[in-house]
């Protein structure tokens, strides 16, 4: 049984109604400058009927014809007022608009990042819809701002004149416009109902279009055409007949205009003998007449058909793009209690247990209750076949994946929960493919930390091995394009980039595939050196001969230790080192110490931590 869930398409305009006000409130002067030549901009509709009224009285109907234009021309100058103010009004509005439609830009792109840093699929194609949204969200709130903004203005200044000119008509007006502004807004819960279906429609179309174009190729070799179109048919149905359910209901704002905006005038024409016996001038029956024709009417007009238009599209596309790229949640706010003392902070151990991963929930696990405890200051290289997880291990401890089950701790913290800045505060990950941005070669080693002088950028080049590269491209001010730097350059800068940084964990994951034996050399120790612990994801066997600790992954079992213990525990290590004996030859490979003597390698470097413990259990059919 399909159980449809019940939808109030209008209850997230109150939670939206914040983030609509917040580009005004955010701009105080510019508000108060903008409400100004607003009050400008109402003069024709707060004096209008006053002057059709003097017009009227002190002179067509008086005899004095010129004096009568006289008022009427007040009321021309009234006008070029008005539009003089909505002249200055428009460029404030741009002011609000744009920064309103930048946040939202950057409050996609952060949604859609968070999703793909803590391992949720994203969809291009939807990412490229939800752009197309902000743009339609952009010119709505900019259509809405001015459509309230006027309605506000205009029926106050016509309701305001009402009072001071005839307040008898007041009983004529009010009840017929209030009547039928609120006929219009209970409709617009069904148009708003009706205008997501139209969203959501075509959402889906393009959805099983762009699918049905990536695999063009196979839907042809199987022969499914027919199938394809026929579903992709079905959804284009399915949008035309929610865009007619729409259409339906737009004529019925004729009937919400013609109560709130039709209705007074007809009621004050029909009550104008007894207004007059009552002592209302000719004049002020014209005047209030003027109010109703050339101040309510347009107003409800531009209300009616601007809400039912870009109201609605506001609404209903804000509200999409944020159930599609929700914020992450933000940390808790720092705590008041004192810092604990240096002796006291937890120590930056990477602690693994039972973890479970799999790129799918039909897939395989890639790891399956693996246990790993590495400790501060480690220098671990893991080493295994293609494929086999090294790098999904890599992004486990970084917090770009989550696992599917058992926990994962640096420092003491799930790094998966950390907000971004905490996160890289603990851990630095250098990718095989190295990210440089265009721009200045100073902006890019710093980019993790902005606070480095440049006595500390100068040594952590030097450190690397990366001070020739700064040479050739013309110093520290030089200016980098991406494009035209090599691969092994572009980790180079990536690899100074992580030395300078301040975070106590250094995770390369193949950082240095695209370097010479020798210059990776010196980049992993350079890195053993730096304060902290460092986790290779080895591609040549010399990284874990350099390691203090090796980690070898091995499908259905992980062997960690020194070198020699897991040389001795491990057939695929011994045979990794075997097979490129050409980097590090058998005979210059410290034997391995008996059974019972200590695992560790006495040429290694000096210990740094303790020992690396790691459990895979094989795997159950």
């Amino acid at each position: 049984m399909n159980v449809r869930t019940p939808r109030d398409p209008l209850l997230p305009l109150f939670p939206l109604f914040p983030l609509l006000v917040a580009p005004l409130r955010a701009r105080p002067g510019l508000l108060l400058r903008l409400i100004l030549w607003s009050l400008v901009e109402a003069v024709p509709a707060l004096l209008a009927g006053h002057l059709v009224a003097r017009a009227v009285d002190h002179g067509f109907a008086a005899g004095h014809p010129l004096r009568g234009l006289g008022w009427l021309a007040l009321m021309g100058l009234g006008v070029f007022a008005g539009a003089w103010g909505t002249r200055q009004a428009y460029p404030l509005l741009a002011r609000v608009v744009e920064p309103f439609r930048d946040d939202l830009v950057r409050r996609v792109a952060a949604g859609a990042l968070h999703q793909a840093v803590a391992g949720h699929p994203v969809d291009a194609s939807g990412v490229s819809r939800l752009t197309l949204q902000v743009e339609m969200v952009r010119e709505a709130y900019a259509g809405v701002l001015m459509v309230v903004r006027g309605f506000l203005l205009t029926v106050g200044g016509a309701l305001l004149g009402m009072v001071f000119l005839a307040p008898s008509v007041l009983p004529l007006v009010l009840p017929p416009l209030l009547a039928g502004l609120g006929l219009f807004l209970a409709l617009l819960r069904r148009m708003a109902g009706a205008q997501r279906d139209v969203i959501v429609a075509d959402e889906r179309v393009a959805e099983a279009a762009g699918a049905a174009c990536a695999a063009a190729r196979d839907i042809t070799a199987c022969g499914a055409e027919d199938g394809v179109r026929d579903r992709l048919a079905e959804r284009i149905d399915a949008q035309a007949a929610a865009a007619r359910r729409l259409a339906v209901l737009m004529p019925a704002r004729v009937l919400c205009l013609a109560v709130a905006g039709w209705l007074p005038l007809l009621l004050l024409l029909v009550a104008a003998p007894g207004l007059r016996s009552g002592g209302l001038t000719t004049g002020a029956v014209l005047g209030a007449a003027t109010y109703v024709t050339g101040g309510l009417q347009p107003a409800v007009r531009s209300l009616i058909q601007g809400l039912g238009g870009s109201g609605l599209r506001l609404a209903v596309a804000l509200r999409r793009i944020l159930e599609a790229h929700p914020l992450p949640v933000p940390p808790p706010a720092p705590s008041t209690r004192p810092r604990a003392s240096a002796s006291a902070r937890p120590a930056h151990d990477v602690v693994l247990t039972a973890v479970t991963f799999a790129y799918g929930a039909h897939a395989a696990p890639v790891l399956r209750d693996l246990d790993l405890t590495v400790p501060e200051g480690a220098h671990l290289a893991v080493v295994g076949p293609s494929g086999i997880g090294k790098s999904t291990l890599a992004g486990l401890i970084c917090g770009t994946l989550r696992p599917d089950r058992g926990r994962i701790l640096v420092a003491g913290r799930p790094p998966a929960a950390l907000s971004p800045a905490d996160r890289s505060a603990v851990r630095v990950l250098v990718p095989q493919e190295a990210y440089v941005f265009s721009g200045g070669l100073m902006e890019n080693l710093c980019l993790l930390r902005p606070d480095a002088g440049e006595d500390e950028v100068t040594a952590a080049v030097a450190a690397v091995g990366a001070a020739p590269l700064v040479t050739r491209l013309g110093g520290l001010g030089a200016q980098v394009d991406p494009a035209a730097l090599s691969s092994g350059e572009r980790q180079q800068i990536a690899l100074a980039r992580a030395y300078l940084s301040p975070a106590p964990l250094v995770v390369l994951d193949e950082a240095t595939c695209h370097l010479d034996p020798a210059a990776e050399a010196r980049a992993e120790e350079a890195f053993a050196r730096r304060p902290g612990s460092l986790v290779v994801i080895a591609h040549r066997i010399s990284s874990a001969l350099r390691a203090r600790h090796v980690l070898v992954l091995d499908g259905d079992r992980a062997v960690g230790g020194a070198h020699h213990e897991v040389l001795r525990r491990s057939p695929l290590y011994r045979d990794l080192v075997g097979h490129w004996s050409d980097e590090a030859p058998p005979e210059a490979l410290p034997e391995a110490p008996p059974d019972g003597a200590a695992g560790d390698d006495p040429g290694a470097p000096a210990a740094r931590g303790g020992t690396v413990r790691a459990t895979l259990p094989r795997s159950r059919s």
